[in-house]
């Protein structure tokens, strides 16, 4: 067989698996958004620089946790979940600097703790109302002397 059919083979080859890669990625938002409750949400992974170390995800309400699924991996399982009695929502900011290229466009910057770590996680306006609801609205018998 000529190189050249055997180069035409392998972009084939390439091609199919991209296409196998970005219908996998569609069946698994669909598969995560079938109970209702996902959002985009960008989490601050590392915080040494400025404005760098954001990884773009998707959030989902799960009963008491908010999970976190990064947006270009496969797996079926959260690669974090914050539980709702350990997070504190702190404020609120604008992006600022390469942070503006690294996030969904219009997402703004929710400042919270968890466990008394410092946190930093991203969504659209919309969507932190919805988190400041869910953060209030807890179980019976919750503290509500919370911030």
């Amino acid at each position: 067989m000529p190189a050249w059919e055997w180069a035409l083979d392998i972009v084939g080859a390439v091609l199919l698996l991209a296409l196998l890669y970005g219908i996998s990625l569609i069946v698994r938002r669909r598969f995560l958004a079938r109970h209702g409750g996902t959002f985009e949400l960008s989490y601050r992974v590392r915080s040494e620089h400025p404005g760098r170390g954001w990884l773009l995800g998707i959030g989902r309400y799960s009963g008491q946790s908010l999970e976190w699924f990064r947006i270009f991996s496969l797996s079926p399982r959260p690669k974090r979940v914050w539980a709702r009695e350990l997070l504190e929502y702190s404020g609120r900011r604008a992006p600022a600097g390469t942070e503006e290229m690294s996030l969904y466009d219009g997402h703004v910057v929710a400042s919270c703790h968890y466990g008394g770590e410092a946190l930093e996680i991203a969504m659209s306006e919309a969507s932190l109302t919805g988190f400041q609801s869910w953060l209030e609205s807890g179980p019976p018998g919750t503290d509500w002397n919370r911030r």
